[in-house]
C-alpha cells in the first residue's frame, strides 16, 4: 500500500496568518538561558540537545549518537520535551520523502478549510480521514488530497509556519518533501492552543492519530510509557535509488507527558531495517525522558 503505488496515487489572509506566527512563536519550544547544551557526533552531523534539566542535554545527545552510529542510511531526528524544556535536533532541515506522515499535514490542511468554512466535516471526509489517519490508506488521501487542492495545502503549510515543507507535484503527495523540523512543529501545533487549528480539530485529529490500526503503531513509540497517551503517524516507500524511506511522528501526552518527536531516515535496505533504525533512536528518547525502560 505504501510502495510504488504511492508514487501514482492521485494526489484564507494575512492577518490570519500572523496572528498564527505570533501565537506558534509563543509555544514554539525557546531556547532558556539557564538552560545547558550538549552535541554527540553521529553519522558525521551533530545531535544537539537543549535542556533545562541537568544533564540530560548530555545524556540525551550521547544516547542518540549513539542508538544511530554504525546504521547505514541517512537520518534526521527532532525532538521537544515540554516537561523539562528540551529540544534535540539532528539536522532537523534536511528534506526528505515523506511517504504516509504528509498524512497528518492533509488532515490538518482539511481541518483549516472546514474551520474558515465554519463548518463540521462532512460524513464523506470523517470517513476518508479515518482511512487515511487509521488505516494509511492511499486512495481516501488522494481523494482529500484532490479536495484540499494545492492552494489549500500551501496555505495551511504557511500558517503553521511549515516554512521548510515542499508539496509534492500533482497527485503526488507521498513525495511531498519533509523535515524533522516541520513534522516536529505540526506535533507542537496538535498538542497546544493556538490561532491555526481549534480544540476541537486539535483533539480529533489526535484522537485518529492514538487509533491507528495495530500493524502500524510500529516507529517512534517504541520504549513509550505506559502512562502516555500514544499519537503515532508511519510512512514507509521503496524508490528504486536511495532505497527504503521509513519515517515516524508523533506525540505523548497524558500521565504527566508532554513531548513529541520525528524521525526520518532514507537509504534503508529493507522496510524493518529502517524501523529498527527508528526504533532505536526513539527507545533512548523515551528512556531518558521518562525513565521508561
Amino acid at each position: 500500500m505504501h510502495g510504488s503505488h504511492i508514487l501514482t496515487c492521485s494526489r484564507r489572509g494575512l492577518a490570519t496568518a500572523l496572528a498564527a506566527s505570533s501565537l506558534l512563536t509563543v509555544f514554539a519550544l525557546a531556547t532558556p538561558a539557564s538552560a545547558g547544551t550538549a552535541s554527540a557526533t553521529a553519522g558525521g552531523s551533530k545531535v544537539v540537545c537543549t535542556s533545562k534539566k541537568p544533564g540530560l542535554a548530555s545524556e540525551l545527545s550521547h544516547d542518540i549518537a549513539g542508538a544511530l552510529n554504525g546504521r547505514q542510511g541517512t537520518w534526521s531526528l527532532a525532538l521537544y520535551d515540554r516537561i523539562t524544556e528540551t529540544s534535540c535536533e539532528l539536522k532537523a532541515d534536511t528534506h526528505f520523502d515523506s511517504a504516509s506522515v504528509v498524512k497528518v499535514s492533509v488532515l490538518g490542511a482539511l481541518l483549516r478549510q472546514a474551520e474558515e468554512a465554519h463548518r463540521k466535516l462532512t460524513p464523506r471526509e470523517v470517513k476518508l480521514a479515518t482511512a487515511m489517519i487509521t488505516k494509511s490508506d492511499n486512495e481516501s488521501t488522494s481523494a482529500l488530497w484532490h479536495q484540499i487542492g494545492s492552494a489549500g495545502f500551501k496555505k495551511f503549510l504557511t500558517l503553521a509556519q511549515m516554512r521548510h515543507t515542499v508539496p509534492g507535484a500533482g497527485k503526488s503527495w507521498g513525495l511531498t518533501q519533509i523535515t524533522a523540523g516541520d513534522q516536529l512543529r505540526l506535533m507542537q501545533l496538535l498538542t497546544t492552543e493556538n490561532a491555526v487549528l481549534t480544540p476541537t480539530s486539535r483533539s480529533y485529529a489526535l484522537g485518529l492519530m492514538n487509533h491507528v490500526t495495530p500493524g502500524q503503531q510500529w516507529g517512534v513509540p517504541a520504549g513509550s510509557p505506559a502512562t502516555a497517551s500514544v499519537h503515532v503517524k508511519n510512512g514507509w516507500l521503496p524508490r528504486t535509488t536511495g532505497g527504503w524511506r521509513v519515517n515516524s511522528v508523533g506525540a505523548f501526552t497524558g500521565g504527566g507527558h508532554d513531548y513529541g518527536m520525528a524521525v526520518l531516515s532514507t537509504g534503508n535496505r529493507t522496510m524493518d531495517y529502517g524501523v529498527g533504525t527508528v526504533e532505536g533512536a526513539a527507545r533512548v528518547i523515551h528512556r531518558d525522558l521518562t525513565g521508561a525502560a
